[in-house]
């Protein structure tokens, strides 16, 4: 049984829900990933087991009991394996096993048994785009030289210029700089060229070559074959260059060009038409064959994620078309700004454009890639995107910032569809802003000289226990960027049991979202309040309506005369809903 927290008197008029819906209910019994809540652990900052100051494979198992009681449905792996982690892992340089670091390939079997235990599913990263420098294919690329069988499978070519001098195109590294490395060959000689989107040391596969592909569709069977129930897939629009790499007419990072209004779903460039490296058709032939292997191990469903920074969301949702992937992340919904147009339109145009599909929308706020909710939330309505906060740079108002991100998550989780959630969010944690350069890590701070400050803020390790050395997050003092003084503010010790605490709002939210099926609901607008809230309904048979106002106006609004409040982001004001904050009500 659900809870009632307050019983609401002061009716709001001239409320009602739109003429139609703008997204039908699943059906009751649909397949898990259509309504479940993931949760994403990057391993090196979730829990250290040996105090090394790095998290593993046997941290994450201890302490998968925290995400039971949270109420997820799965968890999501960042990358684990064998790796000399230039980019923090997504630089593989075996496919098939274990970086030490992590553990080994029977923690990561430990781990898998032990969630499949607790009722948890297990997503594992896939990083197709490029492998590491230190891959055996690549070593023996370089060994091979021009001409090769081995150089075949990545993307080498002679440079331009009288003696090879210039690179081979225009084309620019999301991390900064050339995409382009020139090679010394075996007699000593400078040599060819090869392409890497992003690091140098991260050299890109050439995915039209048969062998590339039956590679990775063997990696696949070899985790399926242990027990993983998905994929997410890294860079997912990125396999397939156009034919005869012509010069880009625009540069493009991994998150969109962070200068354009990200707030406008309608009408927006497709990137694709400039930038000859991103949403190639070809790449939908190498998922659709994806597609075919997991569902040869039948039930449940295993499923493809597709981290596809794609625009316009008509070319976006290509990607989870039938025969293609089950989910894509929605990025649109996680750059859309603290404004109540803006969310509403990215609600309804994502909806839109997955139902034309039959894909379900996700949601999500944060991730590894990206300044947490709770300091982005922090700045000005329409601030532009960073990439990384440094102590130089205007700071988020932190008390600000956590109110926005506890009224975000609570709008996000009664959407229908599917969910993220990336670990430490659920303590509300804000990213590491004083972090020293000496400390950063993230390629993008290298490689621009520290124009952009990357995305250490984000991956700061967790705090478990306020008073504990490395605030819990291992054995030791030691942890592999610092920990900000403020985060044993944050620790989960400080926050179980406790009223109105971050962790307790997402355990009520998670549960609450549960026991309605709010992943499998309706959802229809509700018309009366003002432009400045989100206000609707997911519906479901056999259950009353949930109503849900977010408000982001100055003034509190009311709810309509007897809607009971199941769950608020916040304290309501005389029964009103404040500024900056989202409520659940049931609405007979």
């Amino acid at each position: 049984m659900t809870q009632t927290l307050y019983t609401l008197t002061r009716p709001a008029t001239d409320l009602r829900e739109a003429d139609a819906p703008v997204h039908h209910a699943d059906r009751p019994d649909a397949a898990w990933w259509r309504h479940a809540v993931i949760y994403q652990i990057y391993p090196r900052s979730f829990s250290d087991s040996n105090g090394d100051g790095i998290g593993d494979l046997p941290g994450i198992t201890a302490r998968l009991q925290h995400l039971r009681d949270l109420g997820v449905d799965a968890i999501w792996l960042s990358p684990f394996y064998t790796s000399p982690q230039a980019d923090a892992g997504y630089d593989v340089a075996d496919y098939r096993d274990v970086d030490p670091i992590f553990g080994t390939l029977s923690d990561a079997d430990a781990l898998i048994a032990r969630a499949h235990d607790l009722g948890l599913k297990v997503i594992v990263d896939m990083v197709p785009n490029h492998s590491s420098d230190e891959h055996e294919w690549f070593k023996a690329a370089l060994a091979a030289g021009p001409g090769s069988a081995e150089r075949d499978l990545y993307m080498f070519r002679d440079g331009k210029g009288e003696n090879g001098e210039l690179p081979p195109n225009n084309w620019e590294s999301v991390f900064g700089g050339p995409a382009w490395t020139r090679v010394v060959e075996t007699d000593g000689t400078p040599g060819q060229w090869y392409l890497h989107i992003f690091d140098t040391k991260q050299p890109d596969f050439n995915w039209e070559h048969p062998r590339v592909r039956a590679e990775f569709e063997s990696i696949l069977r070899f985790w399926l074959d242990r027990g993983v129930d998905g994929f997410r897939v890294d860079v997912a629009h990125g396999l397939i260059k156009e034919a005869g790499l012509p010069d880009a007419e625009e540069r493009t990072t991994m998150l969109g060009d962070a200068g354009e209004d990200i707030f406008e779903t309608d009408d927006r460039p497709d990137h694709r038409l400039h930038t000859p490296y991103w949403d190639q058709d070809g790449v939908h032939e190498v998922y659709r064959a994806w597609r075919k292997i997991l569902e040869s191990y039948g039930a449940p469903d295993r499923i493809l994620c597709a981290e596809a920074w794609v625009e316009p969301q008509s070319r976006a949702v290509r990607y989870v078309r039938p025969d293609e992937m089950h989910q894509a992340f929605n990025f649109d919904f996680l750059g859309s700004a603290w404004e109540a147009d803006h969310l509403t339109a990215v609600i309804r145009s994502s909806l839109a454009a997955a139902d034309s599909v039959g894909a379900p929308s996700t949601w999500v706020l944060s991730n590894h890639d990206v300044v947490r909710h709770a300091s982005r939330l922090g700045f000005p309505p329409g601030t532009k995107r960073m990439n990384g906060i440094s102590a130089g740079d205007p700071q988020p108002d932190r008390e600000l910032g956590l109110k926005r991100a506890r009224a975000a998550t609570t709008l996000m989780l009664s959407l229908p569809g599917g969910a993220y959630i990336y670990q430490g969010e659920e303590l509300g944690l804000p990213d590491s802003t004083d972090m020293p350069a000496e400390f950063r890590q993230d390629p993008t701070f290298a490689r621009t000289q520290g124009e952009e400050i990357g995305r250490d803020g984000c991956r700061v390790p967790l705090p478990w226990v306020k008073d504990a050395p490395s605030l819990g997050f291992g054995p030791g003092d030691a942890a592999w960027l610092p920990q900000p003084a403020v985060y044993g503010e944050y620790a989960l010790d400080q926050q179980v049991g406790v009223e109105g605490s971050t962790l307790e709002l997402y355990r009520a939210l998670l549960r609450l979202r549960r026991e309605l099926s709010l992943g499998t609901g309706s959802l229809t607008f509700v018309e009366g309040y003002g432009a400045d809230v989100v206000a609707l309904t997911n519906a479901g048979p056999q259950r009353d309506r949930l109503l849900v106002v977010a408000n982001l106006g100055e003034d509190a609004v009311t709810l309509p005369e007897g809607a009971e409040v199941l769950a608020s982001s916040g304290p309501l004001v005389e029964g009103a809903v404040p500024t900056d904050t989202t409520v659940w009500a049931r609405w007979a």
